[in-house]
């Protein structure tokens, strides 16, 4: 498969070769390249094995994607044989787990929601950053989700009492996003899908976290995600966005029953304020939420980070509860190589790290990514200090 991903890469783009011919930063050293059972992490730190930015109208030998690949990606790709993205990690039992979405080629018309066609879910793992990473296969397809029709994209996973939970979006029959639960009696599967979605559950992206034994479920995106069509709490078939100058579309969340399969509440918005105490408003692109969100905690506080989508960032806001509001507080990761931009986070023996995807392997195809992972440094004040992973020329729109 590395033979045909990089057959698809294209010529690199002046910038970028005038950027690692010219600069002196790190960055454009050559590095080790890592194999397809590696991290992409060197064991203590950050590698620097980089990749190229391409585009498909001309086609680079693979000597020369390779030399010009190392010095634009920060890190490779922690798999390699298959796609995948939307990377949600948690550590169990002291060893790190990665549910992403499963990436595949398809026949729908590329530039929408459609292209992304997942149809499954793998779990990886490995014992520590830099080590081997373990594909345990698939855990879970479409085929066996009674509800489901299509798009099985990003999940996230969860434990209780031992056993454990994938969440999981997916289209109903009718073309509706609804929020699905499997169970496993291990943290890799194969987990078995309940026969009806989440009530009252809407829209992408489902995020589990843990507060010391209550456990809140985040959900929400907009454009493919649907989001905007729950506005008056029952599902439209239109689009409806809020003008650019009132409180932007919001993600949603609530806590669990102790059965990890259904509400305890219904769905409430969790508010990103600016610092004046005014929810970001629908046209602030650069900073309103898309999708993805995803909480943790430092230091007592709570850490909600999303991406903006068009705009390409993933950005934070922290708060003082799991159920906000949250403050705007800056950005965690700089646009990617590559449309989406969609993460997690997670503390792995005593470092924390964001997980990621861009298209390297593909050489810029959007629906075709891999997932990734750089370590991330919160300040003193709290603060989370941005991270730049893509040398290449930035999406600008």
């Amino acid at each position: 498969m590395r033979d045909k991903l990089l057959a698809r890469s294209a010529k690199i783009s002046l910038h970028a070769l005038l950027f690692c011919v010219f600069s002196n930063l790190a960055a454009c050293g050559s590095g080790d390249s890592k194999g397809v059972q590696n991290s992409g992490l060197e064991k203590h730190g950050q590698g620097n094995s980089q990749k190229s930015k391409s585009d498909s109208q001309s086609v680079a030998t693979p000597s020369e994607v390779t030399t010009v690949e190392q010095k634009l990606y920060l890190n490779e790709p922690l798999v390699e044989h298959i796609y995948t993205a939307d990377p949600s990690a948690h550590v169990f039992n002291g060893r790190l787990y990665i549910y992403p979405s499963h990436d595949i080629e398809t026949d729908a018309e590329l530039g929408g929601a459609e292209q992304f066609a997942m149809r499954d879910y793998h779990v990886f793992s490995l014992g520590e950053v830099g080590g081997e990473v373990t594909d345990h296969g698939k855990a879970l397809d479409v085929d066996d989700v009674p509800w489901a029709s299509q798009q099985m994209w990003a999940p996230d996973a969860a434990e209780r009492d031992g056993q454990y939970y994938l969440y999981f979006p997916a289209k109903d029959k009718q073309g509706i996003f609804r929020i699905g639960v499997a169970k496993a009696d291990n943290p890799v599967g194969p987990f078995k899908a309940e026969p009806t979605p989440i009530a009252g559950a809407i829209s992408i992206d489902p995020a589990v976290y843990n507060d010391n034994g209550e456990y809140y479920l985040y959900v929400g995106g907009i454009w493919g995600g649907q989001l905007q069509r729950w506005q008056s709490g029952e599902y439209v078939s239109e689009d409806n966005y809020p003008a650019d100058d009132q409180p932007a579309l919001m993600p949603k969340v609530a806590k669990l029953n102790a059965d990890m399969v259904s509400l305890a509440e219904p769905m409430r918005d969790v508010l990103i304020l600016d610092a004046e105490g005014k929810p970001i408003t629908q046209g602030d692109n650069a900073r309103r939420f898309f999708e993805a969100a995803w909480v943790h905690k430092y230091e007592g506080v709570y850490y909600l980070s999303y991406s903006t989508g068009d705009t390409h960032y993933i950005r934070y806001a922290t708060g003082a509860s799991p159920y906000g509001p949250f403050t705007y507080q800056g950005t965690v990761l700089a646009p990617v190589h590559g449309w989406t931009n969609h993460h997690s986070i997670a503390e792995f023996n005593g470092r924390w790290y964001v997980f990621y995807h861009d298209s390297q392997l593909s050489g810029g195809q959007t629906h075709l990514r891999n997932i990734k992972m750089v370590e991330v440094q919160h300040n003193k004040d709290g603060r989370i200090t941005p991270v730049d992973v893509y040398f290449g020329d930035k999406i600008s729109e």
